[in-house]
């Protein structure tokens, strides 16, 4: 089993599973039943033990709560990270209202999020048939995310012990823009996901040496942030950024997003030119 099998395998899996579709039974509107989430995956490889993910650890990257590839799995030798651009129908529909998502990103939120996790259990059975260990973290147990921080302890609010966005950038997918997406060769408008392995795998190269590298702080994102979640000049507010959405879930129950600082702007389907 190699690295052109497993993509293969993940971009059949996203062209005919029924999970890349909205379900008549769900849609938000009779029209939406049977749309297409995600294109097909981009796919990237790092080695476990990579120096990179011991850096993560630094509290200015994530902090000492993330979690190694193998402290996840004790015989992890690659770390496989995919990302699932949104296809036209969900970016263009999200253009349009200023401060509200459209029930298409809606879905493509929630129902991808369903998705990615069952294209994840996919890969794990994949590689666990032929003889690998595998595991998806994101599905584990001993994965959490903390929102608010807590007194009595050194974890900070808004973080988790293993982090989809640093893990693409470790294997080579992308780097980070001023919203704290990642800018991919298929833009920042799509989602991620990852599986860890005990098959070698040699690990793709980073093109890129800066966390920052494909953003050109261009500042339009900042301008499409309703929320005012976005500085040129400071890190994004979390706490804004999740009161936002929190809203957006009271109002479309139990669907909820907002990605306005995914769509119209200069990456939204690539990487931006300088």
């Amino acid at each position: 089993m190699d690295k052109k099998e497993l993509s293969a395998a993940a971009a059949a899996f996203i062209a005919d599973s029924e999970f890349n579709r909205v379900a008549e039974t769900a849609a938000l509107r009779p029209n939406l039943a049977g749309m297409t989430i995600f294109e097909s995956p981009l796919m990237g490889f790092a080695w476990a033990r990579d120096v990179f993910f011991e850096n993560l650890r630094h509290p200015a990257a994530i902090g000492p709560h993330f979690r190694l590839p193998g402290e996840w799995l004790a015989e992890a030798e690659t770390v496989i990270s995919f990302f699932l651009p949104f296809t036209e129908p969900v970016i263009v529909s999200n253009r349009r209202e200023p401060d509200q998502p459209s029930p298409e990103w809606l879905h493509a939120r929630v129902d991808g999020q369903a998705c990615i996790e069952k294209l994840s259990t996919h890969l794990v059975e994949i590689l666990t048939r032929g003889g690998h260990s595998a595991v998806a973290p994101s599905l584990s147990p001993d994965f959490w995310t903390r929102s608010k921080p807590v007194a009595s302890d050194a974890v900070p609010g808004y973080t988790s012990n293993w982090s989809e966005r640093h893990i693409a950038m470790a294997a080579g997918l992308g780097t980070f823009g001023l919203s704290a997406g990642l800018i991919t060769e298929k833009g920042v408008a799509g989602r991620l996901g990852s599986v860890i392995t005990s098959l070698a795998l040699p690990p793709d190269s980073r093109p890129y040496t800066r966390h920052d590298e494909y953003c050109t702080y261009c500042g339009v994102c900042v301008k499409r942030c309703f929320a005012g979640a976005l500085s040129p000049d400071a890190p994004k507010n979390k706490e804004a950024c999740s009161l936002a959405l929190a809203k957006t879930r009271e109002r479309y129950h139990p669907y909820y997003g907002c990605g306005k600082c995914y769509v119209l702007v200069p990456c939204e389907r690539g990487i931006p030119r300088r």
